[in-house]
């Protein structure tokens, strides 16, 4: 590892080869008005690793939820529980909850809207049903929603490790080596081919917050840019200067625009800053890349494997939105750089490992037990009485309060 400048120079053939090999994702879907169970799909990626999804039985089912059930899961949504960057001033706050269901104390994301931004509950219903519908272990899946009064709430995945955003930008004990840096944009990209591949190849407003690490330290993409922040609102709430030019003009965003904001994602992996696009291409242009590179990397990185990244952002950056890589090609240049493939990214981020413990064993309810859990006092004097318990008073205090 160790930078050579002189790599910086030459383009790396890997970009000129297209591969045209497509994944075969199989989506079988069972669905009712409520409650969706949804098999990821099963093919090996491209890299030639396990498949990118899991079994059905490791995704929770899509279930519309009740507003009481979420508003127990956040204390009222109170601002304790807020996770959103900008906390309560974000337009969009986002908290974190845990559902209170017997069978179902899952940690959960609920994107709560402002009111009234989705007016018709069936349109937003129907918007959530469909990203609802996509499993994938490269995506913060969406696993329902509420419709409730003026209430609009999306329920996800619950990602317990930060931000790309805050590992990037904000890291307080260690920067994300090099390595990880590849694999997250690996995983996105993967991510977003298979969505692409789903009927979903709009993502709005793609940038660093989007992406999130899970309990494994693994970074998904959060499922919450498949939908728009509101029925008639901008997709886009970035500075201008990170916004693909395409969208500046006609105010849309196609395929070939989350193309664009992959791009400035790769930017930001490559320097650990926000660059504006602009910026950096006449940066790149001007064979000045080791300039643009995270100085927090102290050199531990590779020049190749940097060049064929920078070339790649480069590419998606371009104005022309025809002349970008599309998602396939994404995966298939990323995949060849992954150089740590048997490291978790939990080592690679300095995090402490996910220990699922053993689920508590339910122990069957004694008599009393039961009969308390019931409050019935009738019962509960007759257990008492059985067994001949007398107060320190020698008097019977549940006879009395029977007798009332």
């Amino acid at each position: 590892m160790g930078c050579c400048e002189s790599t910086f120079l030459r383009r790396p053939d890997s970009l000129h080869k297209t591969n045209h090999h497509h994944h075969l994702y199989n989506n079988n879907t069972n669905t009712n008005r409520l409650t969706q169970t949804n098999n990821g799909p099963s093919s090996p990626s491209i890299a030639g690793k396990d498949s990118l999804a899991g079994g059905a039985a490791g995704f929770p089912d899509f279930s519309e939820f009740s507003l009481a059930e979420l508003k127990a899961a956040t204390n009222n949504f109170s601002s304790d529980f807020i996770v959103s960057e900008c906390g309560e001033k974000a337009p969009n706050v986002v908290y974190k909850g845990r559902l209170q269901n017997d069978n179902n104390r899952r940690w959960i994301a609920i994107k709560k809207f402002t009111r009234l931004a989705w007016p018709d509950p069936k349109q937003f219903a129907d918007e959530a049903r469909g990203v609802g519908n996509l499993r994938h272990k490269r995506v913060a899946n969406l696993i329902g929603y509420c419709c409730d009064g003026d209430e609009r709430l999306l329920v996800a995945e619950y990602m317990p490790n930060d931000t790309l955003a805050k590992h990037l930008f904000h890291w307080e004990n260690q920067t994300i080596e090099w390595a990880m840096r590849l694999r997250v944009a690996l995983y996105i990209a993967e991510a977003l081919d298979y969505c692409s591949s789903e009927g979903r190849p709009l993502y709005h407003d793609l940038n660093a917050y989007r992406v999130l690490f899970d309990e494994n330290g693994d970074p998904r993409l959060s499922c919450f840019g498949l939908m728009k922040n509101s029925r008639d609102g901008k997709s886009y709430s970035t500075n201008l200067a990170y916004t693909p030019p395409e969208y500046l003009r006609n105010g849309r965003v196609t395929p070939e625009s989350v193309i664009f904001s992959f791009g400035t994602v790769l930017l930001d992996l490559l320097s650990g800053k926000h660059i504006p696009p602009s910026h950096a291409l006449d940066m790149i242009r001007g064979k000045n890349i080791l300039l643009l590179m995270d100085s927090h990397l102290e050199g531990h990185f590779s020049s190749e494997e940097a060049t064929v990244v920078f070339d790649l952002a480069s590419q998606c950056l371009q104005y022309e939105p025809r002349e970008r890589p599309n998602t396939k090609d994404l995966v298939t240049t990323l995949a060849p750089l992954q150089n740590k493939p048997d490291v978790p990214s939990y080592v690679m981020l300095g995090i402490p490992k996910h220990e699922e413990g053993p689920p508590t064993p339910q122990q069957p309810l004694s008599p009393m037990g039961d009969a308390c859990s019931r409050m019935d006092l009738t019962a509960i004097h007759q257990i008492l009485v059985m067994t001949h318990y007398k107060d320190d008073e020698g008097t019977n205090e549940v006879s009395n309060i029977i007798e009332l």
